[in-house]
C-alpha cells in the first residue's frame, strides 16, 4: 500500500504569520478612541483653536488610537514593531493626561485624588461614547443622579480588566465605601461641591486616559515577553542551524 501523503492543515502546521486580533477589539484602543472623541469636544469648547495646546492635545490623543492600531496589525509580521508602536501610543496618552492636568492646575481647579468617588462612579458607568461621557459629566455637575446610572446601580463587571475594572474597585466595593447605594449620590455631590462643569469635564478626561494607559501598560508588559521569547526562538533556531554562530 502506497504510503499516504502528509497534508498541512492549520491544526498540523504552524502559521507562516501568526494571528493576531483585531485591533478594535482591544480595550486600550476602545478606551483610547474614547478619550480621543472626548479631547476633540474639550479642545473646541475650552480651548482657543489658534492655540497650539488645542492642537497638540488632539494630535496627542489621535496618535494615541493610531498608534494602538498600527502596533496591532504589525504584531503578525514584527513583534518588534508591535511592541515600540504600542509604546508610542502610551507616551502619547501619557503627554494628554499631563495636558489636562496643566489645565486644571494654571486655572486654580482640582485634579481629582485616586480615593475621589467620581472615578470609581465614571469607571462603573462604562461610557461607551464621548455622548455619554458628556452626560455623566452633565449629571454629576447638575448634582443628578448618583453618576452610575439611571437606577444607581452601576453596572457589574461581566470580567476582571474590562475597562480597567481590575485597577479600580468594584461596585460593591464602591457601595462600601460611600455607606451603600442610598449614600452614594450624597458622597459625590459631598466631592463635588462647587466643580465647574470644565472641571468635572477634564478629570473625566483624564481618568479615561489613566484607564487606558493602565491597560497599555499590560499589554506592553505581555508583548515585551512575546518579544523576548519569539527572539530566544530564533537566537535557538541559528545555533542550530550554524552551530559556530553566537
Amino acid at each position: 500500500m502506497p504510503e499516504s501523503r502528509r497534508t498541512t492543515s492549520p491544526s498540523n502546521t504552524e502559521s507562516l504569520i501568526p494571528v493576531h486580533s483585531g485591533y478594535r477589539h482591544l480595550k486600550s484602543f476602545q478606551i483610547a478612541q474614547q478619550a480621543f472623541d472626548v479631547t476633540v469636544r474639550f479642545a473646541d469648547r475650552y480651548i482657543s483653536i489658534r492655540s497650539r495646546t488645542h492642537d497638540q492635545m488632539v494630535q496627542a490623543a489621535r496618535s494615541g488610537v493610531q498608534n494602538i492600531a498600527e502596533g496591532s496589525k504589525a504584531s503578525g509580521t514584527s513583534k518588534k514593531m508591535e511592541l515600540k508602536l504600542t509604546n508610542v501610543a502610551r507616551a502619547s496618552l501619557e503627554e494628554l493626561k499631563l495636558d489636562y492636568e496643566d489645565y486644571l492646575r494654571q486655572r486654580g481647579l482640582s485634579l481629582w485624588p485616586e480615593a475621589d468617588p467620581r472615578r470609581r462612579a465614571l469607571v462603573a458607568r462604562r461610557c461607551k461614547t464621548a455622548e455619554e461621557v458628556a452626560g455623566w459629566v452633565k449629571e454629576v455637575s447638575d448634582g443628578r443622579g448618583d453618576g452610575n446610572g439611571p437606577d444607581g446601580q452601576g453596572k457589574p463587571n461581566a470580567r476582571r480588566g474590562v475597562s480597567g475594572a481590575e485597577s479600580m474597585p468594584s461596585m460593591k466595593s464602591i457601595q462600601s465605601m460611600s455607606g451603600g447605594p442610598a449614600r452614594t449620590n450624597t458622597g459625590l455631590a459631598a466631592a463635588n461641591n462647587g466643580a465647574s462643569y470644565p472641571e468635572i469635564a477634564a478629570n473625566a478626561a483624564n481618568v479615561l486616559i489613566g484607564v487606558a494607559c493602565a491597560l497599555l501598560d499590560r499589554q506592553i508588559e505581555a508583548q515585551a515577553a512575546l518579544f523576548d521569547g519569539a527572539r530566544q526562538r530564533g537566537d535557538g533556531l541559528l545555533r542550530r542551524s550554524w552551530p559556530g554562530a553566537k
